[in-house]
């Protein structure tokens, strides 16, 4: 055999070979696929896994994902019924049961991705708008919070720590939104798995208010609290002050009843013993008189006496200091003694 001949049977050989393999192909487990034939889909979608052959060189394989996928939505401002306005995170699951129709509207996942963006965004900002708050963060209805067992009647008919009451809740909202967005992808060849609220927060220009609605609530049972521990302080200091001033009020009645007896018991003394003789009498006479002047003598006072007095009697032997020194004005001796005594 000649040099050219066995060019050719090599030529031949590799031109099979490459025929050959572009005509075989594989599809896995995971995935399935359409055949296109110049752009056009050709025959049933491929399902099942194997071995698979298609003519080659016009017709191109077009694998298709067939597991579960997941869409992950970006956070997005919406407001409720009750004007206020929050960030929705939201993610669902998705996956493809009709490859053809798949293939034939949205082509690829970077497409279907891009029509969920839509379609559940819109149905998320729709059934958020038809309910109030509370009933997308709440979950179950007829729930009975636990209460602070310190709240007066007053405040419990303020409602402070109940909850508010709620018709559907956020699991019936997310049904709502999944059936809604359900429809409306199947017609892509989609069917829709699952769908949950991801995150659910407060606008940025929103968060500040609820945040001081939350302050002043917990300010107000500060504030009872505080009330009630000023006057349980007054309460105490009343009767600190009320059982000092019965402490002093029973001594000092001790002290007297204890003077008392002491006054008592020196007034007997001093009767037994000035009323032995009545010279001792007259002498405590004087003597108790003489004090009693220097309790109620001063300089410079006036005293109005009638003469027969028994507290004149003594004074009427005394003589002003210029007088009782003038010849032929010697004072008598009961006049000088009590000169003596009061100065």
């Amino acid at each position: 055999m000649n040099k050219g001949a066995v060019i050719a049977v090599v030529a031949l050989l590799a031109v099979g070979t490459y025929v050959s393999v572009s005509s075989i192909y594989t599809v896995s487990e995971v995935e399935q696929a359409i055949i296109t034939q110049f752009g056009k889909p050709i025959g049933d979608p491929v399902t099942t896994a194997g071995l698979k052959f298609k003519m080659p060189f016009i017709q191109v394989v077009n694998p298709i994902d067939r597991r579960v996928l997941e869409w992950d939505g970006n956070p997005s401002d919406m407001p409720t019924k009750d004007k206020l306005y929050i960030s929705v995170d939201l993610f669902a699951r998705w996956r493809i049961t009709d490859p053809l129709q798949y293939f034939l509207r949205l082509h690829d996942e970077r497409s279907a991705q891009s029509r969920l963006d839509d379609i559940l965004g819109s149905e998320t900002r729709n059934a958020v708008a038809k309910h109030e708050l509370i009933e997308i963060i709440r979950t179950t209805k007829g729930r009975e919070p636990l209460r602070d067992a310190l709240l007066t009647e007053a405040e419990r008919e303020q409602d402070i720590g109940s909850l508010v009451p709620i018709q559907k809740g956020r699991k019936l909202v997310e049904e709502e939104i999944f059936t809604a967005a359900a429809d409306k992808v199947r017609v892509f060849g989609i069917e829709l798995l699952d769908i949950r609220f991801k995150r659910i927060n407060y606008n940025e220009s929103v968060r500040p208010k609820i945040y001081d609605r939350m302050i002043s609530e917990r300010r107000q049972i500060a504030e009872r609290f505080l009330s009630e521990g000023h006057g349980e302080a007054a309460r105490i200091r009343g009767n600190r002050v009320r059982d000092l001033n019965k402490i002093q009020s029973e001594a000092y009645r001790e002290v007297e009843e204890i003077r008392g007896l002491a006054d008592a018991k020196a007034t007997e003394i001093y009767a037994r013993a000035y009323n032995q003789t009545p010279a001792s009498v007259a002498f405590y006479e004087f003597t108790r008189t003489m004090k009693s002047y220097k309790a109620m003598i001063a300089e410079n006072t006036t005293l109005v006496l009638s003469t027969d007095s028994e507290l004149f009697k003594f004074l009427k032997g005394m003589d002003p200091d210029n007088a009782v020194n003038a010849p032929g004005n010697e004072p008598s001796n009961g006049g000088e003694v009590a000169r003596d005594v009061l100065r």
